[in-house]
């Protein structure tokens, strides 16, 4: 405990409870840790016939992790305990699994978790900062489904990656309320319908908006468009 006070320290959040804030040293990990997770994704495998991400790709990867953090702050609705409906901010982290496939996707996603946990901390413990950051948005990456449906079908993956990825990244949040937010539950509701509730509003919300937009043919065309010059 006292080796992890070094990268956290609690504070009082304002609801009877504690949270933890990084540190200096904190701040200088997850810093760190970011910058491995970029070299681990110059190095993986992203595609069958290419054995390192290409400057394209992180460059593609850095614009879309830029974008997300711009319009994650551009809130239509922010809830009390967490979780907002943002400007599309989630769709810009799909399209890196959707124009690059899983790989990059998932590591993107994680990559843009510790931005997030970084900027607008909200830490209980360890495993829920694990399962509210780095696992959470990177489930965002599960959008790299649509890369492989795109190869059978002319149109369409990008809203099936959106949706899977939003589902993806549902999963974790619906856990994380349910285990370390239950206790917030509203009068007469249990921890689990609760989560389920709550988490389901704000990411519900955005998702069907963005859903409306990108069913849009013209919208899919040109994001397909789009995949074919920076792949």
């Amino acid at each position: 405990m006292e080796f992890l006070k070094t990268f956290a320290k609690a504070v009082d959040d304002g609801y009877g409870g504690k949270m933890y804030i990084p540190t200096t040293w904190g701040y200088v990990a997850v810093i760190a840790i970011i910058i491995l997770a970029l070299v681990i994704a110059s190095s993986f495998i992203v595609g069958k016939r290419e054995k390192r991400v290409s400057a394209k790709q992180l460059t593609v990867s850095a614009i879309c992790v830029a974008l997300a953090f711009i319009t994650s702050n551009i809130k239509l609705f922010s809830f009390p305990f967490g979780g907002s409906i943002t400007l599309l901010s989630m769709l810009f982290i799909c399209l890196i699994g959707y124009w690059y496939g899983f790989g990059a996707g998932i590591l993107t996603g994680v990559a843009y978790g510790l931005l997030q946990m970084i900027i607008d901390p909200y830490v209980l413990t360890l495993p829920q900062l694990l399962v509210d950051y780095p696992l959470a948005f990177g489930a965002l990456g599960l959008s790299g489904i649509g890369y492989h449906f795109d190869k059978n079908h002319k149109y369409g993956g990008l809203l099936i990656g959106y949706i899977c990825g939003v589902l993806g990244r549902y999963v974790f949040a619906f856990i994380s309320g349910w285990i370390f937010f239950g206790t917030y539950a509203w009068k007469g509701w249990g921890a689990v319908t609760y989560s389920l509730a709550y988490n389901g509003a704000y990411l519900g919300a955005e998702a069907a908006i963005t859903i409306a937009i990108i069913a849009i043919p013209y919208v899919q065309r040109a994001f397909k468009y789009i995949k074919t010059l920076i792949y």
